[in-house]
């Protein structure tokens, strides 16, 4: 007597299961849930969301948002030849702005922004030098600002810019 053989997946089950072991798909799946502004949930297919996936789909929100409210996202992710990191880059009016987006499940241990301490400053501008370089030193105004992303479970996610959060130190403009 031959066994029985399984009952066929169902189609959602493939997919899931597909979902889950192609990292590409779940960065879909993350970019398709940040268009759409539904409640958060810390699943992503079947799965718990990686600290990583979290930032990403703060990153997205973030980006969804600046654009919706007047701004002008240029880059995302800029990482520049001198060890400096924006995570986003984009225009509010006539001003540039370097932003960075810090996203949170919780707020248990504090504001999003606390996170970004002296030495987090300093790598976002030096990512600033770099893209203003790029540019070829332009006289332009420039400010950080930083956007929190609190991502709770079941509610819808909210976002907090703080716009001139910090500012370059007086002795890294000397030539600009």
């Amino acid at each position: 007597m031959t066994p029985e053989p399984p009952p066929p997946e169902s189609l959602w089950s493939r997919l899931r299961r597909r979902v889950q072991e192609a990292a590409w798909l779940r960065t879909a799946v993350l970019w398709l849930r940040a268009r759409t502004w539904l409640s958060f949930s810390k699943q992503l297919a079947g799965l718990p969301m990686s600290p990583k996936e979290v930032g990403a789909m703060g990153e997205l929100l973030a980006a969804r948002w600046l654009s919706a409210n007047g701004r002008r996202v240029l880059y995302r992710n800029y990482r520049g030849s001198n060890r400096g990191e924006v995570d986003i880059v984009a225009r509010h009016g006539q001003v540039l702005t370097f932003v960075e987006v810090k996203a949170r499940t919780s707020t248990a241990f504090g504001r999003p922004a606390d996170a970004v301490g002296r030495d987090k400053q300093r790598l976002i501008q030096r990512g600033a030098m770099d893209w203003l370089r790029l540019l070829g030193r332009p006289l332009l105004s420039f400010r950080f600002d930083i956007v929190e992303v609190v991502l709770t479970e079941g509610e819808k996610p909210r976002v907090n810019v703080i716009q001139d959060a910090f500012q370059m130190p007086d002795s890294s403009m000397a030539g600009r």
